[in-house]
């Protein structure tokens, strides 16, 4: 697994990413994965990704409270490489809240570095003007593979 492509983001929880209890909108935490998916496609320079890989599972298991301030990674990994589907899997991890005292809104402390949520993403290739999944075109299956592979030493 760790030999398939990775990419992560970091980014700061903004007032708009949190509900009305103060901490994370579960929604936010989708468009953090989102964001180190892109970085990950423009780091194997498949651009064509998106239009054509819509998601058919998304699985996100909520661990910790992220609040309004704190940084926050995301990362992304290809964990499986199908015909016609692609699946990553992912984390996000708060980083220590800086707050006088250390606590959290609700009283709690800060557990930073713990993972706050984790899961997967499974999208299938659809090119443009189709409506079925269809095999993954060489081109990806060569920018993935060849990074797995020139990272087993093959």
């Amino acid at each position: 697994m760790d030999s398939f492509p990775a990419a992560s983001v970091e980014r700061t929880v903004e007032w708009v990413d949190t509900d009305a209890s103060g901490h994370q909108h579960n929604s936010a935490i989708l468009r953090w994965v989102e964001a180190a998916e892109a970085e990950l496609f423009r780091k194997l320079e498949l651009p064509d990704y998106f239009p054509s890989a819509p998601r058919v599972q998304q699985v996100i298991n909520y661990k910790a409270k992220l609040w309004f301030g704190q940084r926050v990674t995301a990362s992304v990994r290809v964990q499986a490489l199908g015909r016609t589907s692609l699946t990553l899997e992912f984390e996000v991890r708060g980083h220590p809240l800086e707050t006088p005292g250390g606590g959290t809104p609700d009283g709690g402390t800060s557990d930073g570095g713990n993972v706050a949520a984790f899961g997967t993403v499974t999208t299938v290739h659809v090119p443009y003007g189709t409506t079925t999944a269809e095999p993954w075109p060489d081109h990806v299956v060569r920018a993935v593979q060849g990074f797995k592979d020139a990272r087993d030493g093959i």
